[in-house]
């Protein structure tokens, strides 16, 4: 299987099983002397780990990461830091239970790349999906963490903006209170309607999607390229990789096919420390390039497709079936999407910037 890379100059390819040993990511590109150690990586690690609250999956996974390779100790200061050699990071399964799945080895989840899987490579892993598994996404966590490093000045956060069909009050947005309840959520009332909410999907044993918003501020203008390299068109691939996303949009997305040109467009000033804009409907992004404004892009992620209720499928040998899938699963993943589309957002934006400095020094 290829395709498991992606960037330019910063460069990830993550490999491992959501059952295997163990899964991890290999960081190429990052420019040297930059401090790093485990416990920056870990802070970021942890805000995704499954298991800390009952809105997510139960599975308990520490996801300790060790660093492999691409760090030493700087011969005058003593602190760890980038080599600018590869930096490979590690993270060991620990809780894993295939027998979970040996009832459906030989049937199509709905929902699931089991089908999809098989029909392109002839052999698929059904303990808990193997590589279609969001278990994949601690790997770019931990990417993103290295991600931070390389692009100082800029604050990458995101929040839950959605669940289901209930959004946000976008009047009572508080960052701060985005690490005080287990949604990811801004909206501190929101965030606790959301507890009997998604308590009664999870205890149905259904499961609900969610929409994710990521805010990259400091941002500098000049990020980007027309045409192919644009940021916005990397941005999107980035989110669209993420298990279980099915749309993204940047500033105004959706909504600017109902806005008038007066309406859409970001009227410009001159102000006190150079041009300001009026508004942010481009989302930090004009003609793929970036204004300096923050970057707003919002992914949708759809409900977990492994549910308790029985749903119709077939199985290897063509014949219909039914299928019940037990195990450990997030009644909505898209809460511990959050962190994973920081991540993303941050790899991206250490890509360009390295991009950038390539092309105009």
């Amino acid at each position: 299987m290829s395709h498991n890379t992606f960037g330019h100059l910063f460069r990830v390819t993550t490999f491992g099983e959501s059952h295997g040993v163990a899964i991890g990511c290999v960081v190429d590109g990052c420019p040297p002397l930059i401090p790093l150690a485990a416990e920056d990586i870990q802070q970021d690690l942890d805000r995704r780990r499954p298991g800390q609250s009952r809105f997510t999956t139960q599975r308990q996974e520490p996801d300790q990461v060790k660093i492999l390779s691409g760090v030493m100790a700087h011969p005058e200061s003593g602190v760890q830091v980038t080599t600018g050699a590869p930096i490979a990071l590690l993270i060991e399964n620990t809780d894993q239970r295939s027998k979970d799945y040996s009832d459906i080895k030989d049937k199509y989840r709905p929902g699931h790349a089991d089908f999809t899987y098989e029909a392109k490579y002839g052999i698929r892993d059904y303990r808990g999906g193997g590589r279609s598994s969001a278990r994949e996404t601690a790997s770019r966590v931990a990417a993103g963490a290295v991600a931070r490093k390389v692009i100082p000045g800029m604050t990458v956060r995101a929040a839950l903006v959605q669940m289901g069909p209930h959004k946000i009050d976008r009047e009572k947005w508080d960052w701060d209170e985005v690490a005080r309840n287990p949604f990811f959520c801004p909206d501190k009332g929101k965030a606790a309607f959301f507890e009997g909410y998604l308590d009664g999907i999870r205890k149905s044993g259904s499961s609900i999607g969610a929409v994710i918003e990521v805010v990259a501020e400091g941002v500098p203008a000049g990020l980007g390229a027309p045409i192919y390299a644009k940021l916005d068109s990397d941005l999107a691939t980035a989110m669209m990789s993420i298990n279980a996303v099915k749309g993204v949009e940047i500033g105004e997305g959706f909504n600017a096919a109902a806005l008038s040109g007066e309406e859409n467009a970001d009227e410009m000033r001159m102000g006190n420390n150079g041009p300001a804009f009026l508004s942010n409907h481009a989302g930090g992004i004009l003609g793929g390039i970036s204004t300096g404004q923050p970057v707003v892009v919002r992914f949708a992620v759809k409900p977990t497709s492994s549910i308790l209720s029985s749903r119709r499928t077939i199985d290897r040998s063509g014949a219909d079936t039914d299928i019940l899938t037990k195990g450990r699963h997030d009644p909505c993943v898209g809460i511990r999407a959050v962190p994973v589309g920081e991540a993303m957002m941050a790899c991206v934006l250490a890509d360009h910037l390295l991009r950038h400095r390539g092309q105009v020094g």
